[in-house]
């Protein structure tokens, strides 16, 4: 007779977990619905039966002294039971939850750079699953309530015994009468169907913080579809698209935008007042002033999305060159042509760069 410490390859002081562990692990390997080979399923039954000696106390003492095997070495009635409590068929799992979370649900809201600036708050209408008024989420009709199945006994659980060579083995599989939930419903809500929810239409006012930027993808927890059964609700994910403004672009958290200045204006300086989301600003153009300068306006861009404070505004200067000019206009740039023989058509280095002048407001 092969030696039971050897056939769960554990040492004769093992543990009462190592040998558990041991036997546990060659029974996934060697069990005839995983390895067919009949080599396999002869280990199989001593790996069995020498787990069945030496999981118990008092059998393991009369075995390590030397006395006659306990179980005889033969019939393996326990094996089915023995398996079962390690691999789940004796259908102690007990009966699922009808409720289920519910699932998440996707919308795109569009917005203008003047919502981004501040933030906005917005009323969408949502296409989903939401909790049944008339049955309250038990599925049922109202007056009435959920049976115990009486194919599983409300175990939500079908075992079933099968005599094999290597003893009683018992499966488990959900119940198909209530589908493993362990209980029926005799008398479904008319409104629901029996699913506890039902799908309608309703608004969610979303609070959109300023500074969300075009993609950006905002989670709202619990505002998804309610779950079947008056489960939990999913969440709800809110894609922002933000639409190009017909003046002011962004940079980061900073607004930009190009100011169109006269060719004297630029030369002899001048006040602008422009229209900003913040309503109407007064700015400086200098006496000499360049195209691609760049005049800041503190704090008038962008409120940062996590933390105080906006970004700025940033106004490019473009100066304009009049193209159609009277007699008299070209006789004036004549007369200054003249008067300014030193300034002399050459060549410069090019620069290159977004909106990062030096000239500040």
């Amino acid at each position: 007779m092969a030696d039971h410490y050897e056939a769960l390859g554990v040492a004769r002081d093992a543990s009462e977990e190592q040998i558990k562990k041991a036997y546990r692990k060659l029974a996934r390997e060697l069990h005839p619905d995983v390895n067919p080979a009949p080599e396999a399923q002869e280990r199989f039954k001593a790996v069995t039966h020498a787990y069945e000696v030496l999981s118990d106390a008092n059998s393991r003492r009369q075995y390590d002294m030397g006395g006659q095997d306990p179980f005889g070495g033969a019939g393996f009635g326990g094996f089915g039971d023995i398996f079962d409590t390690f691999f789940g068929g004796g259908g102690s799992r007990g009966p699922r939850s009808r409720a289920e979370r519910g699932q998440d649900a996707l919308i795109r809201i569009d917005l203008s750079l003047e919502e981004v600036v501040f933030g906005v708050t917005k009323s969408v209408a949502v296409d989903t699953a939401v909790l049944c008024e008339t049955c309250q989420g038990s599925c049922c009709r109202p007056g009435s309530s959920m049976a115990t199945c009486d194919i599983c006994g409300g175990s939500g659980q079908i075992q079933r015994q099968v005599r094999s060579l290597l003893g009683n083995v018992v499966t488990s599989q959900p119940c198909g009468t209530c589908r493993g939930y362990g209980q029926v419903i005799p008398e479904p809500c008319i409104d629901c169907r029996g699913q506890g929810r039902v799908r309608a239409r309703r608004n969610i006012d979303l609070n959109i913080p300023a500074g969300v930027e075009d993609g950006l993808r905002l989670q709202l927890a619990g505002q998804g579809e309610v779950g079947f059964a008056g489960g939990p609700n999913g969440d709800l994910y809110v894609d922002m698209s933000v639409k190009e403004d017909d003046v002011f672009g962004r940079q980061g958290d900073d607004l930009t935008c190009v100011l169109e200045v006269p060719l004297h204006d630029a030369v002899l300086g001048s006040l602008a007042k422009i229209q900003t989301f913040d309503g109407e600003v007064e700015i400086e153009v200098e006496p000499g002033s360049q195209t691609g300068e760049v005049i800041t306006v503190r704090g008038k861009g962008v409120q940062h999305l996590r933390s105080s404070g906006r970004g700025d505004l940033k106004i490019k200067l473009q100066v304009i060159t009049p193209s159609k000019l009277d007699s008299k206009q070209k006789e004036l740039f004549r007369s200054l042509a003249s008067l300014r023989k030193d300034d002399v058509i050459r060549l410069a280095r090019a620069t290159h760069g977004r909106f990062s002048g030096k000239k500040k407001n």
